[in-house]
């Protein structure tokens, strides 16, 4: 059996920039991506603490070090600049190997850097 579970999660970084007019995604700085297990172009949920909006985009490259978390498109209208989100990534996986499986959690500080 397969089951799907958490592979990764940026709790409570905070949005830089909402772009209206950039096709659909969400931009993160390449500090974080690495940090939290995640790669460009994955689909992840987004879960904005300020409003309750949930919804999936997939990820673009962020500047490394900027500390970017911009959401484009139409997923700007979900967020305002320096609203509190959560960046959750899903897997899909052997039920035994999820088990033991253990996902990575990073915390940013206020200016999404990844605390070490």
């Amino acid at each position: 059996m397969l089951i799907e579970v958490l592979k990764s999660k940026l709790h409570c970084a905070h949005v830089t920039e909402a772009n209206l007019n950039y096709m659909g995604s969400i931009t993160i700085d390449e500090d974080l991506l690495d940090a939290a297990n995640l790669i460009e172009g994955e689909k992840v949920q987004i879960v904005n603490n300020n409003n309750g909006e949930r919804f999936d985009t997939y990820i673009i490259k962020g500047e490394r070090g900027s500390g970017c978390i911009c959401l484009n498109g139409a997923a700007a209208r979900k967020v305002q600049v320096g609203d509190t989100v959560i960046i959750i990534a899903y897997c899909t996986m052997d039920f035994e190997e999820a088990k033991t499986f253990k996902p990575t959690v990073v915390f940013p500080d206020e200016n999404n850097k990844v605390i070490r």
